[in-house]
């Protein structure tokens, strides 16, 4: 593989599996996308993956396929240790053998909001800075940490699950992982869609609360002000804890919650680290296939 080959990066969700031809600045020269084939089970969410691949193959380097995907992945093997049921049957897919079979070449594997922070880190919104913390906001809750600027795993691949620390306010909101009080509980779209129901009774998706909010519905916002203050007052701790360069914030979620989040963070920061930005991520919708070729690139230099 040489400086200048472009490489192939894999995104795997529970919706859509995606790939792209990146070049050696993070530059996307081209893109693939189809639905994920989520319910017809893991075998065909390979091949869905391989087929993409496949096609952006000819114009790719000879290096590794890299690879970022839903569920807590093993660092050492490429397997799914643990994955929700948005891609069933998902927990203990060997995907980075079983895609290196596809594509006969080796891959390398990891979460995808791991991805995403290694993508910003490299050519995003944390262009520049090599400890960061990534939050990705979305149906639930997830984070990424970088330290020098790789992937801080933890020893079982898990580093990172944010969305469980107990926070205040969420009491009466049951988290993805099925306990109650949990930040994901809160501030997720999963969680804004609960609280609202709370409140009213009525059962939206959390799309639909930020979009009521706008529209000028009071506890719509009243739901989004409670859920950006309680992330942005953890957000705060964790940087103590965690001594990042900066925290950026991801996902579909992430935009109607920022303002009240970045006003707590402000708030509750301690002076020390005064200086370590919350901000929005930039890459969207790239950032995993940018970071799974990000972590190829990095593995290639140990």
């Amino acid at each position: 593989m040489t400086a200048s080959a472009p490489l192939i990066g894999l995104d795997i969700g529970g919706t859509k599996t995606a790939a792209a031809l990146i070049g050696p600045d993070g530059d996307v020269l081209e893109r693939r996308q189809v639905p994920t084939p989520a319910r017809s089970g893991p075998e065909a969410v390979l091949d869905a993956a391989a087929v993409l691949a496949a096609d952006l193959l000819d114009a790719a380097g000879s290096g590794p396929v890299g690879v970022g995907t839903a569920g807590t992945v093993d660092p050492a093997t490429g397997t799914i240790r643990y994955a929700t049921d948005s891609l069933p049957g998902w927990t203990g897919t060997p995907v980075a053998h079983a895609l290196a079979e596809r594509l006969a070449r080796p891959v390398l594997v990891t979460n995808d909001v791991n991805a995403a922070a290694l993508g910003e880190c490299w050519s995003g919104a944390g262009r520049a800075r090599t400890h960061l913390l990534l939050v990705s906001i979305g149906t639930g809750l997830g984070a990424a940490i970088i330290r020098n600027g790789r992937i801080e795993a933890g020893a079982r691949g898990g580093a990172g699950g944010v969305g469980h620390l107990p926070v205040p306010s969420a009491e009466r909101l049951r988290c993805g992982c099925g306990r109650y009080g949990h930040l994901e509980a809160i501030a997720s779209g999963r969680g804004l869609s609960a609280a609202y129901a709370v409140e009213t009774g009525a059962r939206v998706t959390g799309q639909a609360v930020a979009q009521r909010a706008a529209a000028g519905d009071a506890v719509a916002q009243q739901v989004l002000d409670r859920a950006g203050t309680v992330l942005g007052a953890a957000l705060a701790g964790l940087v103590a804890l965690l001594d990042p360069q900066a925290v950026l914030v991801a996902g579909g979620a992430a935009g109607a919650l920022l303002p009240a989040a970045s006003a707590a963070y402000s708030a509750e920061l301690p002076a020390g680290w005064a200086d370590v930005p919350l901000l929005p991520a930039a890459l969207g919708a790239d950032a995993v296939m940018v970071g799974a070729v990000r972590l190829v690139m990095t593995h290639s230099e140990q």
